[in-house]
């Protein structure tokens, strides 16, 4: 994620409030609007998900915190006035409440974001990136972190041959297993670097394009 955004003004707006155009990432369809003080802002930058300010409820309010659809961030961008922001994002399923794709009822083109691969940013940016956030005793993903990036370069290899063992035989479901924990550990390096899972799939389309 990238923020490319100067100092912005809350102070213009009686209320603190800025308004935040949510703009698809990969589509450039615009999703919705909504409003931001400091506070969603932060939030938002260091979670990865976007949060606005919900004027009906007065409280922070996560896009996505019931239904799972989360907003991930991709970049933010200010106005020229520093009283607006532009977020790109990238969708993890339909944007508006009513179902829709966006909250202006047009269709968003679903051909630059394959769905399944939704699971993997929403399993990286709020799951495994609040395990090394908010570490536990208990999780198993926080010890990893814990033991630092030769641990988990380490575990990312061992599932590797792991899969590659499987690979050779008939059992199917074991070797779906081991393929996912390859994928597990290898988002968990992934978030260790700082890198998001987004940026190795432009890479990908890069050499496809």
């Amino acid at each position: 994620m990238s923020d490319t955004f100067s100092t912005i003004d809350f102070a213009k707006s009686a209320d603190g409030l800025v308004p935040a155009v949510i703009q698809d990432f990969h589509t450039d369809k615009v999703l919705m609007l909504g409003y931001m003080n400091s506070e969603a802002l932060e939030k938002t930058r260091l979670e990865g998900t976007v949060t606005f300010f919900s004027r009906s409820k007065q409280r922070l309010w996560t896009k996505g915190e019931t239904s799972g659809n989360f907003l991930f961030i991709n970049e933010i961008i200010a106005d020229c006035d520093g009283d607006t922001l532009l977020i790109k994002a990238t969708p993890a399923g339909p944007t508006c409440h009513t179902g829709a794709d966006t909250c202006f009822g047009e269709k968003n083109s679903q051909d630059a974001r394959i769905g399944e691969a939704f699971f993997l940013n929403y399993l990286q940016k709020k799951v495994i990136r609040e395990r090394k956030l908010n570490p536990t005793e208990e999780s198993y993903t926080s010890s990893l972190f814990k033991r630092g990036i030769n641990k988990i370069a380490q575990k990312v290899g061992e599932e590797a041959v792991e899969v590659v063992i499987e690979a050779k035989d008939n059992d199917t479901e074991l070797f779906k297993n081991e393929v996912s924990d390859l994928l597990f550990h290898l988002l968990v390096l992934l978030e260790e670097k700082n890198i998001d899972l987004d940026e190795v799939i432009d890479v990908l389309r890069s050499r496809h394009q």
